[in-house]
């Protein structure tokens, strides 16, 4: 058994010098071109070999009037790929910027906020899509150089499905008044999508959408993982842990051929993220499912598009995935007049949108009364939104309860235990100001205002104990 495994390690670390070598090589051949990303020869000619025999391209290779997809050969710019099958794959299409470029510090930040254990359970796969193959043959380099442990490991591959696959971008459909080039931009860009779907449908179990320009919360996998347990048996078709554009979308891998496909078929008619809603309508999702705080945050400075200055930033972003909150099961009620379906139950669970409640008086109450008593650790309470700052709470008072009455909604003692400052309640250490379980958490206006009450969250962490 012993001679085996120092057998196995050194097969192993010849294949990890040969693949240097031919690497640095290369390199000092073609200075032009560091890394051959051509398929010639054997070996490349049997990755081709392997992808249209069981990947993803088997997959698709019935579909007679999708030809975009039929028979692709990618280009395997760097990386391998692996019999194991992972939990996760998350996926990304690059192209060049006019001004910044960020693909590098996006993969640091997927593997950096990675432990040991959940790397074994990922796989990044990324399309270098520019229409300039030099561009995307010095990336590839560049990246494998940084990253040759990953790509080693089989937990990063650089792929490239050929220009001469892609259905015509001219003469494209001048949908909402947008300019031509804009309009081949968008459509591109799905196509692009739709090409790594197809690639990476059978890489994991489930498969993540980011952009390449993203940051990433601690142990993004891990929370991931308790999102999907906690929706088991439910029959969702998009998971989101991201308020931006493409970032976070989670899809079971199942169901990239058909995202494939669709994102083929209406690829000039509108913008990636409209189609994913409707993909996922079709899907009979009807509401948004998204996990709240985010996982990935945006942070590229220029648009991929025409170099605009793009400062989008998800307000929910969490750095660490694993300081999650418990939000134990509950109603909830409020004393305040409710806009239109703006109801108390968004701003506490995982769909999309927020509480919004007309005319906060003095006395007004929302409330949140737990099914079970639970001991509270920490809460934290945001109002306002990036779009109405204004309908914050400007004066309340977040209060703790015991004894639920019998119509429960509400409880018959609270004990206060913080004040809204600047429209936000952070409060730790909860447990010791009740001294026991709680059933109830109530949120108090103490002063009257003008504007309206926007509750975006309420986040509620619980410890044990009696």
């Amino acid at each position: 058994m012993r001679c085996s495994l120092k057998r196995a390690l050194a097969a192993a670390l010849a294949a990890s010098s040969l693949f240097l070598f031919l690497f640095l090589y290369r390199g000092c051949q073609q200075e032009e071109d560091p890394l051959a990303v051509e398929l010639q020869g054997s070996a490349p000619a049997m990755v081709l070999q392997q992808l249209q025999a069981g990947g993803a391209l088997h997959t698709l290779s019935d579909t007679d009037d999708l030809s975009a997809l039929h028979n692709v050969s990618y280009q395997l710019l760097a990386g391998s790929l692996t019999p194991h099958k992972r939990f996760l794959a998350v996926g990304l299409a690059s192209v060049r910027r006019p001004r910044g470029f960020y693909l590098p510090a996006t993969l640091q930040s997927l593997f950096q906020q990675s432990t040991e254990q959940e790397l074994q359970e990922l796989v990044v796969v990324v399309h270098l899509a520019d229409p300039d193959p030099s561009w995307n043959r010095r990336v590839a380099a560049s990246i494998a150089q940084r990253f040759a442990q990953h790509i080693l490991l089989g937990r990063l591959l650089l792929i490239h499905a050929p220009h001469q696959f892609y259905p015509s971008l001219e003469g494209l459909k001048r949908n909402y008044n947008d300019p031509e080039e804009r309009v081949r931009f968008r459509s591109k860009q799905n196509l692009d999508y739709a090409f790594l779907f197809a690639f990476a449908a059978n890489l994991s179990s489930y498969y993540l959408m980011i952009e390449d320009d993203v940051r990433c919360a601690k142990s993004f996998l891990t929370a991931i993982r308790r999102a999907v347990a906690s929706r088991e048996g439910s029959g969702w078709a998009t998971l989101e842990f991201s308020k931006l554009g493409y970032i976070g979308k989670l899809y079971r891998s199942g169901d990239l051929p058909r995202l494939a496909r669709f994102l083929l078929l209406f690829y000039q008619e509108m913008p990636c993220d409209w189609l994913l809603v409707h993909f996922r309508l079709l899907l009979t999702q009807k509401e948004v499912i998204r996990f709240r705080p985010s996982l990935f945050q945006h942070r590229g400075l220029y648009s991929s598009f025409q170099g605009t200055l793009n400062r989008l930033e998800d307000d929910e972003f969490q750095p660490d995935a694993l300081d999650l909150p418990d939000n134990p099961p509950a109603a909830l009620f409020t004393s305040m007049a409710v806009f239109e379906h703006y109801e108390p139950l968004k701003a506490y669970s995982t769909a999309e949108g927020y509480f919004w409640g007309k005319d906060p008086a003095a006395g007004s109450v929302f409330s949140v009364v737990f099914q079970q008593p639970v001991r509270v650790s920490r809460v934290r309470v945001l109002t306002g939104s990036a779009e109405r700052p204004g309908d914050s709470l400007r004066s309340g008072v977040l209060e703790l309860g015991r004894r639920r009455r019998a119509d429960g909604r509400d409880c018959a003692a609270y004990t206060p235990v913080g004040t809204f400052q600047k429209g936000t309640f952070e409060g730790q250490g909860l447990e010791r100001a009740t001294g026991g379980p709680v059933e109830c958490l109530r949120i108090r206006v103490t002063q009257g205002q003008s504007e309206w009450l926007i509750i975006r969250s309420v986040e509620v962490w619980t410890t044990e104990g009696s």
